[in-house]
Order: C-alpha cells, then structure tokens, then sequence
C-alpha cells in the first residue's frame, strides 16, 4: 500500500519546471516567426496564380468563341456597355456582329431576337481582381479575329501584381498571332520573366 503511494505521489509531482516552460515558449515563438512569413508568402502566391489562370482561361475561351463562331471576339472591362480601362474589374467576353474597331468596343444586346437585328452575345465574364491588386493590360482592348490572330496589329502584355508581394508577380504574353503565353520563373530567383527574359514588373 506504501509503495502504491510512493508511485503515485512521483506521477502527481512529475512536470515541467518553469525552466522548461521558457524554453519551450521560445522555441514555438521562434519556430511561429519563421513560419508565418513564409505562410503568407504562399497564400499570396496561390492567389495570384488563381487571378492568372482564370485570366488565361478567359483570353482562351474569347480566341476559340472567334474561331469557332467567324466573328471578332472582344475581351474588356465594361463600364455599361461600353468597353472602359478599369482592368482590375469585372472583365467580359462578347461577340462582334461587325467588324468594325469602333463597334467592337460597345456590347449591343437589346435582349430582343423579334426585331431581326443579331444581337451580339455575352460568352463570359471574370470577376474583379482582389481589392489592392493590379492588373495592367498594355493595351487599351483585346479584340480576337475569327482567325485567331489579335486585330490591333501590335502584341499585348497582361501584368497581375499583388499589393504586399510585388516579387510575385506574374504576366500574360499574347502574341500577334494570337497565341498566349504565362511567364515562368526560367531562371530560378523566385520571379517571374518575361519570354524576352526580364523580370515581370509592377511599374
């Protein structure tokens, strides 16, 4: 019964010290410094690898609906109807009835198919980009011929910046032929370049 008693008084009084305790608070408080950082790295990484694939596949459905339908496609930011210059908004696809520059930057559906006027069709839409990031385009419009080639005759550059890690930012090339193309990180500094080579920048 005594030793019962003895055995169980040692696994009562057995714990940490207060020694041991700062010890083992540091440690966690060091190991939560390091991690934390490189958490939120990632976080913002994943997200603006979201804002790129969604974008790409954006630029992707407008270029195939031209292919496929033989009518210019246009990809822009919609203030009502009309195509604006805010990029990081909701940014739309529609199809062209003509050909014309200056129509294809106004979507004209009256919702009405009675009257014998084609009305132009909205293919897609991508919702705004996350409050305090960029997205530049190089361009005033995107606009996509039924052969697939862009119609502004030069090539065009999309730009995702995150607000608190410009270091992570990433790019979409569009060449005039129409093909698209995501930067890479091609020589492993942890930023993205261009196909030319340079890094991706925010200014």
């Amino acid at each position: 019964m005594l030793r019962s008693k003895s055995v169980l008084s040692r696994i009562v009084s057995s714990g940490f010290t207060i020694v041991e305790l700062l010890v083992s608070m540091a440690i966690l408080a060091i190991i939560t410094m390091v991690a934390i950082p490189s958490m939120s790295e990632y976080i913002v990484s994943m997200r603006v690898d979201n804002e790129i694939s969604q974008l790409h596949r954006l630029i992707l459905t407008a270029r195939n609906t031209a292919i496929n339908s033989g009518k210019n496609v246009t990809v822009c930011p919609l203030t009502g109807t009309t195509c604006g210059a805010n990029w990081q908004g909701e940014i739309s696809v529609f199809t062209n009835d003509t050909n014309g520059l200056i129509d294809n930057r106004t979507y004209n559906n009256d919702g009405d198919d009675s009257n014998n006027v084609a009305n132009e069709k909205l293919i897609k839409v991508k919702a705004p980009s996350v409050t305090g990031d960029t997205l530049k385009f190089s361009q005033a419009i995107l606009i996509y011929a039924p052969t697939g080639r862009l119609t502004n005759g030069v090539n065009g550059v999309f730009r995702y910046c995150p607000e608190t890690k410009t270091s992570l930012s990433r790019a979409i090339e569009l060449s005039l032929s129409g093909r698209i193309y995501t930067s890479q990180d091609t020589d492993n500094d942890d930023i993205d370049e261009n196909r030319n080579g340079t890094d991706v920048s925010c200014n």
